[in-house]
């Protein structure tokens, strides 16, 4: 039987307002105004918290001007898709939900997107070909952590892809549903397939959260 103390991190992927209805005009996440209290309880499992923030040019390459040019193709090497711009440092949208601690309460923080022609999704590079790390996996590592719990906005591009780079670094990963939304129904199911796909443990419940807490297969 392993008795080994696994240490546990939460992470609040882009649990920014400008992911939510507070901020019609950006990229409004369904409900994603309503997930502070469940990154709270996801941190409350955990002995260490890091968190991410958007932060982007309103000038950046990527930037169109509606909701309808989104999702395009763009060309660019560093930048997949279209978006509006959203998610601007000294904006609403960029500040994180109010139920949360300031970044410089968290343990550890990212800012992604300062340059602008950079658009990553996952939270542990700054590059879309993972080659430039934002740290956060080295720290974790220096902080001794075997198992993250993430959570934030959104499921399908941000959430998952930060999943998806922990699992790849070697971490036991939690995602935990009641602590993020999606863009799409349908991209929230092609994520959770995906997540499954490479073995990230996806849970529904606070119940399945605090028994998946603290297991190491």
């Amino acid at each position: 039987m392993n008795t080994q103390v696994i240490k546990i991190a939460a992470f609040d992927v882009d649990a920014q307002k400008g992911f939510t209805p507070l901020c019609p005009d950006e990229l409004p996440v369904v409900g994603g105004h309503l997930i502070g209290v469940e990154l709270n309880f996801m941190a409350s499992l955990a002995d260490i918290r890091v968190g991410s923030k958007d932060a982007h040019s309103p000038q950046a390459p990527w930037v169109v001007g509606s909701h309808e040019q989104m999702l395009k193709p763009t060309r660019l090497e560093h930048a997949d898709l279209t978006w509006v711009s959203h998610c601007v440092p000294g904006t609403d949208g960029f500040t994180l939900l109010d139920e949360l601690p300031t970044p410089l309460d968290y343990d550890y923080f990212v800012w992604k997107g300062v340059e602008p022609e950079l658009h990553p999704y996952g939270a542990c590079f700054h590059d879309l070909h993972h080659k430039l790390s934002t740290g956060v996996i080295e720290y974790l590592n220096a902080q001794r952590v075997r198992q993250v719990i993430v959570g934030g906005l959104a499921l399908d591009f941000c959430v998952k892809t930060t999943a998806l780079q922990l699992a790849g670094a070697g971490f036991q990963v939690i995602v935990y549903l009641p602590a993020c939304r999606a863009i799409s129904a349908e991209g929230a199911r092609q994520a959770v397939h995906d997540l499954q796909q490479a073995r990230v443990e996806v849970v529904n419940s606070r119940e399945q959260l605090a028994r998946a807490v603290g297991h190491q297969e």
